[in-house]
């Protein structure tokens, strides 16, 4: 019967048993030599797992050290033989035969140990080390002599394993078998029949060894007994057996034991030799014997981890043929030269740094094959990293977080795992994992500054760019992609979108439309910056922009007004001492700083030699003595100028009367007023004109208005009844004080315009009296002080363009 019909035979008689354990442990039995392909078991369905369960958790079978005999079929949940199984190969001379496997789940990790136990089937015959044994065996041999045959050696184990022997012919001898401690039996040759040299100086005899398999198997070796003459004592050994121990380190060469035999006989029969039976696989390449002093020396390697004690049977022979046999026991004493064996089960190359504490990123095996401590091994990481290491199940770690992670202190860790075992000195050995910490949005944008101030100049143009607000994010990539968004606000009632945009990829805060210093000094807005994240964060930081003012506007005159109504002039009388105030130019600049900073000059004069203007208080004195020669009317243009850059200037003419009194000035100063008379002729041409357009619904309000000026003709006939001009005197208060050139009181000015300029006029409000020429064309000459301080305003047709207070 060939091996492939016994195969067929015992696979459906295959044992699986399953066994499951809370520790999620099952346990199965085939036996050795099983086809690829062949079923051994619904590990699924024994483990009570769902078949999702196993895609979803990536199922996989570790095998550790092992060579990979079983796999794992997903889609049904089966185990298979992957490889041919020889259990003679796999565990050589241990009965118990078992492979442990670990099935491992992820997405929730999940660890299943699965032994399976290598049941032997009869696969190996016995065998006999040599084919042949020859003996020398005195005829004076007695009754009873025995005489140690080698013993078969079969492979498997059990019931398969070496039973019995058998020995043909038996005419002289028969078999002795004798139970040994090992479980082996001791082969022995019994002469039962004297031996005649003369009758058969040659036995030839058949050894068969059986093993119990079915169908049995058997070997056999041929025994040839040369009959000798006289040799009647056998060597005895000094001990039934002998026990040594050993280390695994030991170099070749070490002697292990010497062991000793006596033979009573004498001469070439009582010379013993020793030698090592050849009955124990491998021992003869691992110890010697020394043959004539029966010194065992160490040969080959011996290893701790595959066999803890080695037994060694012996012989001693002497010439005659005769032997004794006894047996060497030797410890193995372990050592530590395993270092401990890493293997990463499972590894996760990156984790969101929110994970929650004891994360597991990472699961590996650990196993040291020497003995005690050892074989201890304990498991460690570097120091200053967030994570730790733990011993979930024997030989099995997991690397978990131990805090909570963060991005932005670290984004990478090289993690090195040691285990180190026990022994002395310590053996180790490490693995270098690298992690990735991947980023969640989790930091707000944060600006350079916690405010920011910046400047332009006025009359910009639209679209400059004023300055740059930045921020930063602590976070990385979409999450540190930061946009830049003006927030709705106002300024003087309009939104402040329409004086400022801000660019969102860059920050860079540009002007909408041209500033004008003169209406807007600063204003202030707020600008956010708001990451890419989901969802995303943000903060917003305080802008405030200044306008500097640029020399856009030139000083205007407030007085000496320059009317169309009626001439102005200052008198100067004839007696003025050096340094008299004959009047004071007013003028403002509405730009701020040295722009508005104003200074005045004479540009042109009648008489340059007898007036000067103060540079900075537009004071007009006189320069020297006033004579009789110096012409009555005086005439001064005065040039007002700022100081920006460049600079701005506006005129204004003063007119200046030289007399002690009012009729020596009249005649020189009618031609002032020749064209107001022509003005007020075409202004009255234009109300008759306006009167006959207007309809009937307008006659109240026109009559309302003739009424008014009718009462301030006749007024105007009280005060002006006279057709010379009006020459107030120059109260004490006005002349210089103490020669210091200043004006003593305060004056408020006020400028009074109408949409006509030509009928602006200029009230100088609060004053006691009035030193000014009035020179009216439509006066009949007289001159009277004007006390009445009613202003311009007072007038309903008389519409207010700008009001100004100056001291």
């Amino acid at each position: 019967m060939d091996f492939k019909t016994m195969m067929r035979q015992v696979l459906p008689f295959i044992l699986l048993m399953s066994t499951r354990s809370v520790l999620g442990q099952v346990t199965y039995s085939i036996p050795e030599e099983m086809e690829k392909g062949s079923l051994v078991s619904n590990v699924a369905q024994d483990l009570g797992l769902d078949l999702k369960r196993l895609k979803s958790g990536r199922a996989r079978i570790h095998s550790g050290d092992s060579a990979e005999y079983i796999e794992l079929e997903k889609e049904r949940g089966l185990l298979l033989v992957k490889e041919r199984i020889d259990r003679e190969t796999l565990c050589g001379e241990t009965t118990l035969c078992a492979l442990h496997l670990q099935m491992i789940l992820e997405n929730p990790m999940e660890l299943f140990r699965i032994t399976i136990e290598i049941t032997d089937i009869n696969d190996n015959a016995p065998t006999f080390a040599s084919s042949s044994k020859r003996f020398e065996i005195s005829e004076s041999a007695i009754i009873g002599s025995k005489f140690v045959l080698e013993k078969a050696i079969d492979a498997d184990s059990g019931a398969n394993a070496l039973q019995s022997y058998s020995l043909s012919p038996t005419d002289n001898f028969n078999l002795k078998l004798a139970n040994q401690a090992d479980g082996s039996k001791k082969v022995e040759m019994i002469l039962q029949k004297p031996l005649d040299r003369e009758q058969q100086e040659q036995i030839s005899l058949l050894l068969t060894a059986f093993d119990g398999g079915q169908p049995r198997r058997s070997g056999t070796m041929q025994i040839n007994v040369h009959v000798l003459d006289v040799n009647d004592n056998a060597p005895v050994f000094s001990k039934a057996s002998y026990k040594a121990t050993i280390s695994e380190s030991s170099p070749k060469g070490t002697s292990v034991i010497t062991v000793t035999a006596s033979d009573k006989d004498s001469g070439s029969n009582g010379q013993i030799s020793y030698l090592i039976s050849q009955n124990t696989l491998r021992l003869p390449d691992v110890f010697q014997i020394n043959s004539a002093t029966g010194e065992v020396i160490l040969t080959g390697d011996i290893d701790y981890e595959r066999a803890k004690v080695l037994q060694i049977d012996i012989e001693a022979v002497d010439n005659g043929g005769l032997s004794d046999s006894s047996k060497i026991l030797i410890d193995i004493i372990d050592v530590n030269d395993n270092s401990p064996q890493m293997k990463i089960l499972s590894k996760s190359d990156s984790i969101s740094e929110d994970s929650a504490e004891n994360t597991v990123v990472t699961m590996l095996s650990v196993n040291d094959p020497d003995s005690g401590s050892n074989g201890e091994v304990k498991c460690k990481i570097n120091e200053d990293i967030p994570f730790k290491i733990e011993n979930t199940v024997n030989g099995f770690y997991s690397l978990v977080t131990e805090v909570a992670l963060d991005r932005e202190s670290a984004s990478q860790y090289n993690i090195t795992v040691t285990c180190s075992d026990e022994g002395v000195p310590s053996l180790s050995s490490s693995v270098t994992l690298t992690l990735h910490i991947s980023d969640v949005n989790d930091n707000t944008p944060v600006f350079e500054r916690s405010s920011y101030e910046a400047s332009i100049v006025e009359n910009n143009t639209p679209g400059l760019s004023i300055f740059t607000v930045k921020a930063r994010d602590a976070d990385w990539n979409q999450n540190a992609r930061l946009s830049y968004i003006l927030e709705d606000s106002s300024v003087n009632g309009v939104p402040v979108s329409s004086y400022v945009s801000v660019s969102a990829d860059s920050g860079v805060i540009h002007a909408v439309r041209s500033f004008d210093y003169e209406h807007l000094k600063e204003f202030h807005f707020r600008v956010r910056a708001q990451d890419g994240g989901s969802p995303p964060l943000n903060s917003n930081v305080s802008v405030r922009i200044l306008i500097q003012d640029q020399n856009d506007n030139a000083p205007q005159v407030l007085y000496p007004v320059q009317t169309g109504a009626s001439v102005l002039a200052e008198m100067v009388p004839r007696s003025a001492d050096v340094g008299y105030l004959v009047t004071k130019v007013v003028a403002v600049d509405v730009d701020s700083g040295q722009n508005a900073w104003l200074s005045y000059k004479v540009h042109k004069a009648t008489d340059r030699a007898l007036f000067e203007v103060g540079l900075h208080n537009g004071e007009i004195r006189t320069v020297r003595q006033v004579t009789d020669k110096d012409a009555v009317k005086q005439r001064l243009t005065v040039l007002v100028e700022d100081n920006g850059q460049p600079s701005r200037s506006a005129t204004v003419i003063v007119n200046v009367a030289v007399a002690d009194s009012f009729p020596e000035v009249l005649s020189e100063f009618t031609d002032f007023s020749m064209h107001d008379k022509e003005y007020n002729d075409k202004l009255t041409f234009y109300l008759v004109l306006a009167l006959a357009v207007v309809s009937f619904l307008f006659i109240t309000c026109l009559l309302l208005i003739i009424s008014v000026k009718v009462y301030r003709w006749r007024q105007s006939r009280i005060l002006y009844h006279s057709s010379l001009p009006v020459i107030p005197y120059y109260p004490p208060r006005y002349s210089d004080t103490l020669g210091t050139g200043t004006l003593p009181h305060v004056y408020n000015y006020e400028v009074c315009r109408t949409t006509d300029s030509r009928k602006s006029d200029f009230k100088l409000d609060r004053a006691v009296s009035h030193n000014v020429l009035v020179m009216d064309p439509s006066s009949t000459g007289t001159m009277q002080k004007i006390h009445s301080e009613k202003n311009i305003l007072d007038e309903p047709d008389s519409p207010l363009e700008l009001v100004d207070s100056v001291t």
